[in-house]
């Protein structure tokens, strides 16, 4: 039953990875990483052809063997969360914008004290 739901999640993280390719504001690479994750603990040949691919897999192993962050996925993070907090606080009265600027204090501080490599 665990094997499904890890298998489950990768699918979907695999998902979101590529609407995040498509869409600026969503992360691509975490999703990417989070799925190489559940994969890793469901299908072996999966969890594989992620870490073998050309674009993502250097990303998955930077992250697994130093837990680094390449500056380029810094910077496209740290963009991604300026135009999410742009468009909250052009469409949206307050308090919601307070939502995005929380989550990129957070997580874009966090992200930006991970190694590069």
């Amino acid at each position: 039953m665990r094997r499904h739901l890890y298998l489950i999640a990768g699918f979907i993280c695999l998902g979101l990875a590529v609407i995040g390719a498509i869409l600026p504001v969503m992360p691509t690479t975490v999703f990417v990483i989070m799925a190489a994750y559940c994969f890793a603990r469901s299908s072996p040949r999966l969890e594989r052809r992620l870490i073998e691919h050309p674009r993502f897999g250097p990303h998955i192993v930077r992250w697994r063997e130093k837990g680094a962050v390449s500056r380029s996925g810094k910077v496209a993070a740290s963009i991604a969360f300026a135009v999410s907090i742009a468009l909250t606080l052009a469409l949206t009265a307050m308090p919601w914008p307070l939502i995005p600027i929380g989550a990129a204090v957070v997580i874009g501080g966090w992200l930006w004290t991970r190694p590069e490599a």
